[in-house]
């Protein structure tokens, strides 16, 4: 592999980050396919995009491809994940189709762990005379968190969600229900959820708030995932049951699973282990006692929320939504869960 040119390399990662964003327009209408996303640049002109098509074909790979046509001999691939490399009754391999489309080179941004490709897509385009570059770009490898858990750990990415107060409750000692945060968090809650398969909320909050937990933006109103509740009894009309935090196991092959509460709920997950990125909605609320964020595991506290979370997390991210904050943790790496 030629070493790459510092401005090169800056190139690369610029690219690979539009790539990264732009993925996730698949999620989660890819499964069960990753939802990976294709540029095709040529001196630094966009000649084709693409990501994942829902149910997964055809793949990101084919459509910028196809969107480039002729033009995309002696150009550069951008792609979040290794092009696949083995047969599929659904289509071609990735590999095979970018091997004979004339590029010059390709740029990836996160290897695939799947035992089908894993190192042979690269191989195959290397032998087709194709300069190959794997990058581990960080937003590529967390674009594909869902495919990435679901591969090695054989369960979706866990997020889990809550909304505190500045003291780190999620609402009054009564239980009863009171709006946390503002319409700006609210609405990227909404979001949120649009890139789930699945919503998890506890018996207890069922019971006592009846949540919709569907997505109310509007054009995204198709995109409400499935609701499950967790609970060792029956789950009511409307709704899935998830016997306990372990049953995520089970939900194969699901990638993206929200956890949005309650306490109890929050709490179960942690103490599995079973939270990969936690979300935390910070508003400028000061109760002075409440219901813990962390039931006895604790409130979340601090206006900065250092410390304010299990041990274990690094935060990831922060950024202002109206009057509240959203503080996002992430448990050590996806592979290490």
């Amino acid at each position: 592999m030629t070493p790459r040119s510092a401005e090169t390399a800056t190139d690369d990662f610029r690219w690979l980050a539009a790539a990264a964003s732009l993925a996730t327009r698949a999620r989660p209408h890819s499964a069960p396919n990753p939802g990976v996303a294709a540029i095709v640049v040529k001196h630094g002109l966009v000649l084709g995009r693409g990501w994942t098509a829902p149910g997964g074909r055809p793949h990101a790979e084919a459509v910028a491809l196809a969107q480039a046509g002729a033009a995309a001999r002696g150009a550069t691939l951008y792609v979040t994940l290794e092009p696949c490399a083995h047969p599929s009754a659904r289509g071609p391999d990735c590999a095979g189709l970018v091997a004979t489309a004339g590029l010059a080179r390709v740029v990836v941004g996160s290897s695939d762990p799947d035992p089908r490709t894993d190192g042979l897509g690269l191989a195959r385009l290397r032998e087709a005379g194709i300069a190959v570059d794997l990058v581990a770009h960080p937003a590529c490898i967390a674009s594909l968190g869902g495919f990435l858990a679901r591969t090695k750990l054989g369960r979706p990415q866990v997020t889990l969600k809550l909304a505190v107060t500045r003291d780190g409750f999620i609402g009054p000692l009564s239980g009863e229900p009171m709006a946390i945060t503002g319409a700006v968090a609210r609405a990227h809650v909404h979001r949120q959820r649009a890139l789930a398969e699945a919503i998890v909320v506890g018996g207890a909050t069922l019971r006592r708030d009846a949540p919709q937990l569907n997505v109310r933006l509007p054009g995204l109103e198709q995109c409400s995932p499935r609701r499950f509740v967790l609970t060792r009894g029956e789950a009511p009309a409307g709704w899935e049951r998830l016997a306990s935090p372990q049953a995520v196991f089970a939900l194969a092959p699901m990638q993206y699973l929200y956890v949005e509460g309650g306490a109890a709920t929050a709490a179960a997950f942690l103490e599995a282990g079973l939270v990969d990125l936690l979300q935390v909605y910070c508003a400028p609320l000061v109760l002075g006692s409440g219901i813990p964020a962390f039931g006895p595991l604790g409130p979340a506290v601090g206006p900065e929320m250092e410390g304010a979370v299990p041990a274990g997390f690094a935060c990831v991210d922060q950024r202002q939504l109206g009057s509240d904050r959203l503080f996002t943790y992430q448990r050590g790496t996806t592979g290490d869960n």
